[in-house]
């Protein structure tokens, strides 16, 4: 009789039902039963568990592409995301992994050839505001962060955040004292800067004066090491792209940033001064040089010549080699 009433295995959809409803439960204040509590949020635990093998497959199975769009189709028709991340600091720590990789496989999956993560969050960007705001929490930091990071991969959401008042927050989220929410926040900052290029080009053109005036005083010219050189890669990231050229070629046009960029290639660090000649080389190529900057090149061009002349890549490197014969070129010819 036993194996009559074996109850029906429970389908992603079911799955996704049943964990909105322990998220709505865990989401109003403490219950009174604290027995019943405990036994509801390891429930939840045990669900966000199963979620994540259904998405990303275990060791035994691959992820099946149905069961993966009905859960993507279920968790975006109601407020299944928004719950999650607000509900998040209440997991423990196992869950809040597996919540994090399943908020990051959800942004990449496909139901009928359309990310529909994407108008969700389009419709939601208030999530962001969480989001960001989980670099000031130590516990919540690298969860939301990596949750940024795969958010920004819709273009919408990216435009949102580059155009909101968190931008300015990241140039004291980078220089957090703790090493590794800097790190993330760091690589967020990087991945807004670089994924979506035309958003990018937007942005820097219409925000040109503070973003460049912050940059250039909390990241180029911070007292910490690390700060400094992730900075100075990042701004030759940056200057370097194509389809930043209009900003390239009014960044090399002021003094102040020039100076900066000398001052790095005076760094005892040959990783930063690398880095900072490969921006300083622009100032050089540049073929319609205000005639400040000529006059700064010229008054040091001595010290730049002796520079150079000693200045090697720890590996043989052709592209440096022949880019640093142009600079000492164009220099010498001032």
């Amino acid at each position: 009789m036993k194996g009559l009433f074996k109850s029906k295995p429970r389908t992603p959809v079911d799955m996704v039902r049943q964990t909105r409803d322990l998220l709505i439960y865990a989401d109003r204040s403490p219950d009174s039963r604290e027995s019943k509590r405990e036994e509801k949020m390891a429930e939840l635990c045990k669900n966000i568990r199963e979620l994540k093998s259904i998405l990303y497959g275990n060791s035994e199975s691959e992820p099946v592409s149905e069961a993966c769009a009905q859960l993507t189709q279920e968790f975006f028709r109601e407020n299944t995301l928004r719950l999650l991340i607000t509900c998040l600091p209440k997991l423990n720590l196992e869950a809040r992994k597996d919540a994090t990789q399943v908020v990051a496989n959800l942004q990449r999956q496909q139901v009928h050839s359309r990310l529909i993560a994407s108008d969700y969050l389009e419709a939601n960007l208030d999530l962001m505001d969480i989001l960001i705001a989980g670099y000031e929490n130590t516990d919540m930091a690298l969860h939301y962060g990596a949750m940024l990071r795969e958010c920004i991969r819709h273009q919408t959401v990216a435009r949102h955040v580059l155009e909101s008042e968190h931008m300015k927050k990241f140039y004291d989220y980078i220089q957090l004292p703790n090493f590794d929410i800097a790190a993330d926040a760091a690589a967020t900052f990087k991945e807004l800067l670089t994924r979506h290029k035309s958003t990018v080009a937007e942005f820097l053109s219409k925000n040109y004066d503070w973003f460049f005036a912050e940059y250039n005083s909390k990241l180029l010219e911070s007292t910490n090491y690390i700060t400094r050189r992730q900075a100075i890669k990042l701004l030759g990231d940056i200057l370097l792209d194509r389809s930043n050229s209009a900003v390239m070629t009014r960044y090399v046009s002021s003094r102040d940033n020039l100076r900066i960029l000398m001052n790095l290639l005076r760094e005892s660090s040959k990783s930063i001064q690398l880095e900072a000649f490969h921006v300083f080389k622009l100032f050089a190529a540049n073929q319609n040089k205000p005639p400040d900057i000529v006059s700064i090149l010229v008054a040091n061009k001595s010290k730049l010549l002796r520079l150079f002349a000693d200045f090697k890549t720890d590996k043989a490197d052709e592209q440096f080699e022949a880019d640093k014969a142009q600079v000492v070129k164009e220099i010498a010819a001032l």
